[in-house]
């Protein structure tokens, strides 16, 4: 990850059991939690993707939370790349 000032952002594809089953929401919820901003959405070969910005350390929290995902899901495989900032004011999920 390469800091941009204070802030990074990621852009994450994730791949998995990740749609049905309150992903995005719980992604939502994480980011939120941090007061990170971006924004999250299904994908159209079954996957979630995201960016996400904030603090490097925070981001890295978040992440796992992102790995771990909830209950019903099962999180496969997590592709990260940093990106640069857009300094967005808020968390979406995108439909």
């Amino acid at each position: 990850m390469t800091e941009e000032g204070n802030h990074i952002r990621l852009r994450a594809s994730i791949q998995g059991r990740v749609q049905g089953v309150g992903f995005r929401w719980h992604v939502q919820r994480a980011a939120c939690s941090r007061n990170l901003t971006g924004w999250v959405r299904n994908t159209v070969d079954g996957g979630v993707e995201l960016e996400v910005e904030g603090p490097p350390t925070t981001l890295e929290a978040f992440m796992e939370d992102v790995r771990r995902g909830p209950s019903a899901a099962r999180v496969d495989a997590v592709s990260v790349d940093t990106i640069p900032p857009e300094e967005s004011d808020e968390f979406n999920i995108r439909f």
